[in-house]
């Protein structure tokens, strides 16, 4: 089975698939490709962090399930391998997701979103974000929402960490 967390910037959904990868049995969490510098106190297990000369090679050899340029860089996500047994778990924007659903995978789609716009400024800021990409990404936090709503993707607010991981636990396993 196929999972997919989307949502806009700033809204947790890199730490929660990381907590569903750490509470669920056999879930496998496909790790994108950026060219973009790592953020100061960044996870640098968050993304595959690449020239942008690999990943143009990795685009030539169709290396990707679907990619994107976005404020300048580039962001992928790798044709899953996960081990044998394992449901993948796919941490990408919408516009991921709907690649996902264009090519007609299975998946179980969640929209992850802050309880207001507000929350999700204050959480770019509060990550050190520039105030140029908050604002583009409050943007296109809307555009995103649209999306998902037309995928008919399951949105879980992101008010308490805790819950917001327990409430896509139970979607997950209530799919299998």
């Amino acid at each position: 089975m196929v999972i997919v967390v989307s949502g806009p910037g700033g809204v947790g959904k890199g730490t929660i698939a990381e907590l569903l990868v750490e509470r669920l049995d056999n879930l496998w969490l496909s790790r994108s490709w950026t060219t973009r510098e790592i953020r100061p106190g960044e996870d640098k297990e968050g993304y595959v962090f690449v020239s942008r000369q690999e990943f143009e090679s990795a685009i030539e050899n169709k290396d990707f399930l679907e990619w994107t340029e976005f404020h300048g860089n580039l962001y992928g996500t790798p044709i899953p391998k996960a081990p044998d047994g394992f449901d993948v778990l796919l941490e990408i924007d919408v516009n991921g997701a709907l690649s996902v659903v264009e090519q007609s995978l299975e998946a179980l789609l969640i929209f992850v979103d802050t309880p207001s716009t507000e929350a999700q400024e204050r959480r770019l800021r509060g990550r050190g974000d520039p105030e140029e990409e908050v604002r583009r990404r409050i943007l296109e936090g809307e555009k995103e929402r649209q999306i998902a709503s037309e995928l008919g993707a399951t949105v879980v607010i992101n008010d308490d960490l805790e819950r917001a991981t327990d409430e896509i636990s139970a979607l997950i396993i209530a799919q299998r």
